[in-house]
Parts: structure tokens; C-alpha cells; sequence
């Protein structure tokens, strides 16, 4: 784990205490079962859907996401850390409890998976997925998200299976600094993933992105 601190200290550029912060707080009260299939039912399914496999390509599946990350996530949405025109205003009306309950019912679902559509992706992205890129100084995406792309509870989010459509728009938005430039520096992972995005090609991008879809 040490070692896992220091790559992503090091391609971002922050101080070890400011990440071990952001990775070291505290135990929340459990999550509310009932409460997270009523806002399911009433706001979330219609986009991610009902077991958090979203039917779009444009919407990013939720289901078997780290419970922590969807929670964070929503609350740097509501916060305003991270801008959405979309999920801002959903993200507003939730409490720090509903959010948490949200989180704890997404990670419970089962991810139904997709497959990787261009073999000729796979040629360009398992080996920078699994050894990253030397001459560009990326760092391996298994190193944060692990190796079959089912991510790190909170800081990193599940790739595999995930939309490629969606999963390229979100390389994109953070290669342009539409997502991760947060000013006042409270989305670490943010700007670590700012960071390698603007190492990558376009076409690395979308090889990731196709490839991501089929790993489990």
C-alpha cells in the first residue's frame, strides 16, 4: 500500500499527508436500504438504472461501483467540486445519509458487463492498462484501479465493464480540464487523473476506453 501512495504522490505531484487525508476518514453511520431504493425508484433509475446498469452509453453504469466513491462523488456534485449541469441539481436535494445509502445500494449490484468492440484496441490498451506508458510518464491504470478494473474503494472508481462512450468523455473532460481542475484543491484524485489524462493520446484514449468495456 506504501508503494501504491508514493505512484499516484508522484504523478500528481501532492504531499503523502494530503492524500492519506483524503483516504483515512472516519467511519460513517450505516447506510439506509429503504431510503436508497425509494431515491433509486424516483430519480436515479431512469438514467443509471434500477440495478445500476444504465441502458445508455452516454450515462455511466453504477452498479458494483465502490460504495465510498459514488458517495464521495455525489457530494463533490452537491458541493460543487465536481461542475454537472446534470447531476448538480440532483445531487442538491441529497442528505450526507441518502447519499451513503445510495452508494451502499449500487456497490450491492451485480454489473452486467459489455465487450470490447475493436480488437485492435486491446493491442494498444491492455499493455498500457497493465504496464502504463515509461516514455510519457504514465503510471499502469491497475495500479490504481486494479487489474480486472473493479477499482479501489473511494479514491478510484470500477473501469471494467463501464460505457466506453462514457469512459472516453470523461478522459476527454479531464485531458481539457473540464473535470479534475478544481481550485480549491479538495478533488486530489481529480487532478492526479488531469495529470496522466493529459499524457494521453486520443487514440490511447479511445483504446482504453473499448478496452475498459470488456474487462472483468
Amino acid at each position: 500500500m506504501t508503494r501504491h501512495w508514493l505512484l499516484v504522490a508522484a504523478v500528481a505531484g501532492m504531499p503523502l499527508a494530503a492524500l492519506a487525508e483524503e483516504a483515512a476518514k472516519g467511519a460513517q453511520p450505516a447506510a439506509d436500504p429503504a431510503r436508497a431504493q425509494q431515491l433509486v425508484s424516483q430519480v436515479c433509475a431512469a438514467c443509471h438504472g434500477a440495478d445500476g446498469n444504465s441502458p445508455a452509453a452516454a450515462n455511466p453504469s453504477l452498479a458494483g461501483q465502490p460504495a465510498d466513491y459514488i458517495t464521495l462523488q455525489l457530494a463533490h456534485f452537491k458541493a460543487g467540486i465536481r461542475p454537472s449541469p446534470v447531476m448538480q441539481p440532483m445531487a442538491a436535494t441529497l442528505s450526507d445519509a441518502d447519499m451513503r445509502a445510495l452508494g451502499a445500494y449500487f456497490a450491492q449490484q451485480k454489473p452486467k458487463g459489455l465487450t470490447t468492440k475493436d480488437a485492435a484496441a486491446v493491442k494498444i490498451a491492455q499493455p498500457l492498462y497493465r504496464g502504463g506508458d515509461a516514455e510519457n510518464d504514465v503510471p499502469a491504470c491497475a495500479s490504481c484501479h486494479s487489474p480486472d478494473g473493479a477499482g479501489i474503494p473511494k479514491n478510484f472508481p470500477r473501469l471494467g465493464g463501464q460505457h466506453a462512450d462514457y469512459t472516453y468523455a470523461q478522459l476527454q473532460a479531464f485531458k481539457t480540464g473540464q473535470r479534475g481542475d478544481d481550485k480549491e484543491g479538495k478533488d486530489v484524485n481529480g487532478r492526479i487523473m488531469g495529470t496522466i489524462a493529459s499524457r494521453l493520446s486520443d487514440a490511447q484514449m479511445k483504446a482504453l476506453a473499448d478496452y475498459l468495456a470488456g474487462l472483468r
